[in-house]
C-alpha cells in the first residue's frame, strides 16, 4: 500500500498547476497547423489537440505544425491545444510481466502503477570515455550462439531476416534463456493479435514474467510506432541504472525507421538517401548507442538484439547497413536453409559476432576457425558434388567437409543445456575430432 501511494503522490507532484494553450490555425490530412505555442515549444515536445495526443515535428514563424497520434477527423479550427513538454515515460519494477504501449498505459487490462521518476525518451548513452568493455559471455541455450556466435554482456546483436524463417521463434527463445535480470521487448507496427500470441506462446509463461513488452501496432500512427523502441529503450536504461543485466529485444528497426520516415515527411523532410530522410541514420545510430555496456557508475548493462526485416537477404539497402555499422555484431537468417528445415537459419559464414576472439579461450577460438572453414569448403563444393562433378580424393580439407556436414549443420540446430558449462564447445570438439 505504501508503494501505490508513493506512486500517487508522484503523479500529483507531476501535475502542472497551469497550462499554456494555443488554438488550431489550420487543419490538413495529416498535420494541424497551431498558434499561441511558439515561445514555449520545442521540437519534439508533446501537446493536446483536445483529448489527443500530437508531437511537435516543425516550428515556424506562423507557429507549429504537430501530428497527432489519431486521424485529424473531428478537429476544428480554434480548438484548444495544450502544450504538455518532452516525451517521458515513469518506468516501475511492477510493469515486470505487463505489456503497455509506448506512453507507458497498460494493454492487458489490469491496473498499471507509475514509477517515482520520468525519464525523457530521447536520452544521451553514457559518456564514452567511461563506458565499461563487453563482459562475460551469455549461454542461450542454443549451440550455434553458445559456440560460433557468441552473444556477451552489453553486446549489440543485429537479427536480419526476411519473413517468415523463424525470428520471433528465435527472440522467444533468446528472451527465455539468456541470463538476464528483467527483458523488454520493443514489438513496433506488429500486428494486432500477434501482441498476446508473443507474449502466451513465443515468450510463454516463464518469459512473460520477467519481462516488459512494450507495443504498438500496425494501426497505429507514425507517431506511436516511433515512440515504441525509444520508450522502450528508456524502460531498459531505467533498470540499467540500478544495477541491472538487461537484454532488450527490438522487433523491428525496420518498421521503426519506416515510422520515422513518414513522420519526417509530414514534418517537410526531403525523402533521399534510397526513399529514406536524411535524419535516419542518426535516429538509427542515436537509438543503438543508447544500448551496451554501462558507465563506470552504474552496475547493470543492457545487451540488445534488434531485427531488420531484409528482402532477399539484401545487406546493402541502408536500413540494414546503417544499423550494422553501428552494432556488434549481425546474424542472417536465410530463407534456405528455413526451406530444407533447419531451425535457427542463421548462415554462419554470412554472420559475425565481434566479441569474438576476445570471449572464447585460444582452443575454443581454434575450434570455431576450423569449423568455419569446414562449412566453408563445403559451400564452395555443394554444388559440384550434389551434380556429381567433385570426384572424392581431389582436397583433402572438401572431403573431410563433405563428410562432417551433416553433423555440423545438425550441430547448429542444437539445443544445449544452460546450466552446463562449456556442453556445446564439447559437442563440437566431438564432431571436429571424429
Amino acid at each position: 500500500m505504501p508503494i501505490m501511494f508513493d506512486s500517487l503522490r508522484a503523479r500529483i507532484a507531476g501535475i502542472r498547476s497551469t497550462t499554456r494553450i494555443g488554438r488550431v490555425a489550420a487543419v490538413g490530412p495529416s498535420t494541424v497547423q497551431v498558434t499561441g505555442l511558439s515561445d514555449v515549444a520545442a521540437l519534439g515536445d508533446r501537446v493536446f489537440v483536445g483529448l489527443m495526443g500530437a508531437e511537435v515535428i516543425a516550428l515556424g514563424p506562423q507557429g507549429l505544425t504537430v501530428l497527432p497520434d489519431s486521424p485529424t477527423e473531428g478537429i476544428s479550427i480554434g480548438d484548444p491545444v495544450g502544450h504538455q513538454g518532452p516525451a517521458a515515460i515513469a518506468p516501475d519494477a511492477s510493469w515486470i510481466g505487463r505489456i503497455l504501449d509506448p506512453d507507458g498505459q497498460p494493454l492487458d487490462g489490469r491496473p498499471l502503477l507509475s514509477g517515482l521518476q520520468s525519464r525523457p525518451l530521447r536520452a544521451s548513452p553514457p559518456a564514452a570515455a567511461s563506458r565499461r568493455r563487453l563482459g562475460e559471455r551469455l549461454a542461450t541455450g542454443l549451440a550455434a550462439f553458445d559456440t560460433m556466435l557468441p552473444l556477451v554482456q552489453g553486446q549489440r546483436l543485429g537479427l536480419f531476416a526476411g519473413s517468415g524463417v523463424g525470428k520471433s521463434t528465435l527472440l522467444g527463445s533468446f528472451a527465455r534463456h539468456v541470463a538476464a535480470d528483467v527483458v523488454i521487448v520493443a514489438l513496433v507496427g506488429e500486428r494486432g493479435r500477434e501482441v498476446r500470441a508473443f507474449a502466451e506462446d513465443v515468450l510463454g509463461a516463464a518469459g512473460l514474467a520477467r519481462s516488459v513488452i512494450i507495443a504498438a501496432t500496425s494501426d497505429q500512427s507514425p507517431l506511436v510506432r516511433r515512440r515504441c523502441p525509444l520508450a522502450a529503450m528508456a524502460v531498459a536504461e531505467h533498470f540499467r541504472d540500478q544495477g541491472a543485466q538487461v537484454l532488450l529485444l527490438c522487433d523491428s528497426i525496420t518498421r521503426f525507421a519506416e515510422a520515422h520516415r513518414e513522420v519526417a515527411a509530414a514534418g517537410g523532410e526531403p525523402i533521399s538517401l534510397g526513399g529514406w530522410p536524411p535524419s535516419l541514420s542518426h535516429a538509427i545510430m542515436s537509438l543503438a548507442e543508447r544500448a551496451g555496456p554501462g558507465g563506470d557508475t552504474t552496475g547493470g548493462d543492457i545487451t540488445a538484439i534488434f531485427t531488420v526485416l531484409v528482402a532477399g537477404s539484401n545487406m546493402e539497402e541502408p536500413v540494414a547497413d546503417i544499423l550494422r555499422g553501428v552494432l556488434d555484431g549481425h546474424v542472417i537468417l536465410d530463407r534456405a536453409i528455413a526451406e530444407r528445415g533447419r531451425f535457427p537459419a542463421v548462415n554462419l559464414l554470412r554472420s559475425l559476432s565481434r566479441s569474438l576472439p576476445d570471449c572464447a579461450t585460444d582452443e575454443e577460438n581454434t575450434m570455431i576457425a576450423e569449423a568455419r572453414r569446414l562449412l566453408s569448403a563445403w559451400d564452395r563444393a555443394e554444388l559440384m558434388v550434389q551434380s556429381g562433378l567433385y570426384s572424392a580424393g581431389s582436397d583433402s580439407l572438401t572431403d573431410r567437409a563433405i563428410r562432417l556436414f551433416p553433423q555440423l549443420d545438425a550441430f547448429l540446430a542444437e539445443t544445449a543445456p544452460t546450466d552446463v558449462p562449456g556442453h556445446a564447445f564439447q559437442r563440437l570438439r566431438h564432431i571436429l575430432s571424429s
